[in-house]
């Protein structure tokens, strides 16, 4: 979450306490820029997060443990004779991050680029030869449940038995595909589908390491200080610049360059879409799956980008808005052509709120659905959009449209602005607390609507999910202690009752200005609680009513990520509202239980949540194609019987607001992507029995 006021508050003093930390190394080496780095960070740790930690063998241990899972990937690049090896250092990390020092880290380097050539070697070698598949093996491909190799003789034998094991799921796919090629079709020895099979896996691998071995030691760094980082809580990280400058991307839904998204494709970079209204999509020339092979600033020589990063591409087609950019891009045909793109402000609107009138379950009955994927704030820009205000409108145009009933839709919205949250809850209600936020040994603040209107004054449901974290579990928390809404949706939401804010680097370390931008940390300054005084940290809220969901038994959210913060409580505040009583829970929540419980549609939800908690269990696979293919078609077969559970229409009389199809009909790409998005409201179960539930609602004596 970010706090805008917080942000330059807390960061005024911080920075003194930083500037002393760079104050006390001279400029120079990459050495010292990289251990200013780490004492800059844990410096701002202790003085600023949440909860610190003592700088100790106990820290190191859980660094140590932490950064050696992340980078040796559950035993696929490392053995118990590399682990010997960096042991030594287990309980010394807390000692080199005092000092600056990095001996651990560069040991890991040294083994893990040794490995990777290593592990290399293997898998060429042993996808240079037919497998046998008669063989009674199994693989466990639960990294968790495996034991880390003895020596290299061990590895190699797992790498045989893991590639062996992506041959063989693609062999039989092969097997498949031919039982469907017609008389003319060409028809293939196993044999040759055999060896096609290990080429494609091949072609895999030395992609992937290709990724690996063009790595710097900066992303690698980045790495290691993120298992510093996270040992504090899982939410408090190092971003790189291209990562904060990412995530100020998802978080405005805005940026300035050409409009396109871009992957990676073997050596190269592709177009992977335009985004409509950019740039790109405005100049019709940039098209999908265009591979760009060189990319020019405006006066300067192109700069050929085969094999970089995608990172480093991204940050050298992206910039100021009226800059140009050319692009030397290899078309579909194989014409290679020069594309010149005047860099824009680019508009993500997927990002932000929308709307939909849908019919209810009763003739005449209409009922608003407002989707809202994150609680996004743009404070870099004057003409920012922020999720509160645009929340606001959407329910001024539902209003206009004479709905009775409103559903908010926050399922997987992972949260945002602690401002707009605190805004947004004032919608519902007249004045009053809405999240009380407690900062690091000091009593809560509570955070309050000071507003008395209200811009919605009627029934109103939230949907919630396992994915529904932080500023979504402010809101739900809220307008569920004021009983001002009906919360619908999954066991619980995600359990993240903390608050992070981000420090800037640059403006923490004196001079360096040649290894500038260094980056940012985001890390975890608060923690909130509900005005009733309970934490919605581990726990989450509980919705009124609990639609069951094909995660039903398996244990998700922030009670399952290492290292996440504790629950706890605190007193509560005063709270009240005339607004809109939500009456008569427990009875709307027996009939949505009846209809649940004769319902097709989530009685298979629940039997799909069983099997997908079998499969969570059995990880360890069949390398003998006999047992493999019982397997497969016992699995495809129970697959089968789920295949279509959301294929149906079940939501009828869906429509776009009035006010909104001139912007929809104005280009045929958001038009596309409209019915998409109607198509799967109409398909979805949940808003369905939301729609039944709401009825219930708006029928009181019934």
């Amino acid at each position: 979450m970010k706090i805008k006021k917080g942000i330059i508050y807390l960061s005024v003093s911080i920075i003194a306490i930083f500037l002393l930390a760079g104050a006390m190394f001279p400029q120079g080496t990459n050495e010292e820029k990289e251990a200013v780095l780490m004492q800059t960070i844990l410096r701002g740790l202790d003085y600023m997060h949440y909860q610190p930690l003592e700088i100790d063998d106990d820290f190191s241990e859980m660094v140590y443990d932490e950064y050696v899972d992340q980078l040796f990937g559950y035993g696929r690049f490392v053995t118990q004779e590399d682990i010997e090896r960096l042991k030594v250092y287990e309980k010394d990390l807390d000692d080199e991050a005092k000092k600056g020092t990095y001996e651990f880290f560069n040991l890991s380097l040294e083994i893990f680029d040794a490995n990777l050539d290593k592990t290399q070697s293997f898998y060429r070698d042993i996808l240079s030869k037919p497998f046998d598949f008669t063989l009674d093996e199994k693989v466990e491909m639960d990294g968790e449940k495996r034991k880390i190799p003895k020596n290299d003789l061990e590895l190699k034998e797992f790498w045989r038995k893991y590639l062996k094991y992506e041959t063989l799921s693609r062999y039989v796919d092969k097997i498949e595909e031919q039982k469907e090629v017609g008389e003319e079709g060409e028809k293939k020895s196993e044999e040759a589908l055999e060896a096609e099979a290990r080429g494609e896996v091949l072609e895999m691998f030395d992609s992937w390491y290709g990724r690996l071995h063009k790595l710097k030691r900066n992303d690698r760094l980045g790495y290691f200080l993120n298992a510093v980082t996270s040992v504090f809580d899982p939410h408090t990280n190092y971003f790189k610049p291209i990562d904060k400058e990412n995530f100020n991307i998802s978080f405005s839904g805005r940026l300035e360059g050409i409009g396109a998204r871009l992957l990676t494709d073997k050596d190269y970079t592709k177009v992977a879409s335009i985004v409509v209204g950019g740039p790109a999509w405005k100049g019709k020339e940039l098209e999908e799956n265009d591979i760009i092979l060189k990319v020019a600033q405006e006066n300067e020589e192109p700069v050929d980008i085969k094999g970089m990063e995608i990172d480093d591409v991204v940050q050298l087609i992206r910039g100021d808005k009226d800059t140009k950019v050319t692009l030397t891009v290899k078309k579909g045909d194989g014409t290679i052509k020069e594309i010149h793109i005047v860099r824009d402000i680019v508009i993500i609107d997927e990002s932000y709120a929308r709307s939909l009138i849908l019919d209810g379950e009763k003739e005449g009955e209409k009922i608003g659905y407002l989707y809202l994927p994150s609680f996004y704030a743009d404070f870099e820009h004057e003409d920012g959009r922020f999720c509160a205000a645009d929340v606001a409108k959407e329910i001024e145009k539902l209003k206009a449209a004479k709905v009775d009933g409103i559903i908010m839709d926050i399922r997987n919205n992972g949260g945002g602005s602690l401002e707009e949250v605190v805004k947004m809850s004032g919608l519902f209600i007249e004045r009053g607390p809405i999240v009380q936020v407690k900062s690091k040994g000091k009593n809560p603040l509570v955070k309050q609507d000071f507003n008395p209107s209200v811009s919605y004054d009627g029934p109103l449901i939230l949907m919630v999910n396992s994915g529904s974290a932080s500023a979504s579990e402010i809101l739900a928390a809220a307008l569920q202690d004021y009983n001002r809404a009906l919360i619908v949706g999954s066991k619980s939401t995600f359990g993240k009752g903390t608050v992070q804010t981000f420090v800037n680097l640059d403006k923490t370390v004196n001079g360096y200005e040649e290894y500038k931008p260094l980056g940012d940390i985001k890390l975890t300054i608060q923690k909130f609680y509900r005005i009733n005084g309970t934490s919605t940290q581990k726990k989450g809220v509980i919705p009124d009513i609990i639609l069951p969901d094909s995660y039903q038994f398996i244990e998700s959210g922030e009670r399952e990520e290492a290292h996440c913060l504790g629950w706890d409580e605190i007193d509560p505040v005063a709270y009240s509202q005339n607004v809109f009583q939500v009456q008569n829970k427990d009875k709307l929540r027996k009939k949505s239980e009846e209809r649940i419980g004769s319902s097709e549609a989530f009685n298979k939800i629940l039997e799909n949540a069983r099997r997908f908690q079998k499969q969570r269990e059995e990880t360890a696979y069949s390398l003998k194609l006999n047992t493999f293919l019982e397997e497969k078609e016992k699995q495809d077969k129970e697959s089968a019987l789920y295949k279509d559970m959301f294929k149906t229409e079940v939501v009828g009389g869906i429509r776009n607001l009035e006010t909104d199809l001139p912007s929809i009909h104005a280009d045929e790409s958001k038009e596309a992507r409209n019915t998409d998005w109607i198509k799967s409201v109409s398909k979805d179960v949940y808003i369905d029995e939301t729609l039944k539930i709401m009825h219930d609602m708006l029928n009181r004596k019934n």
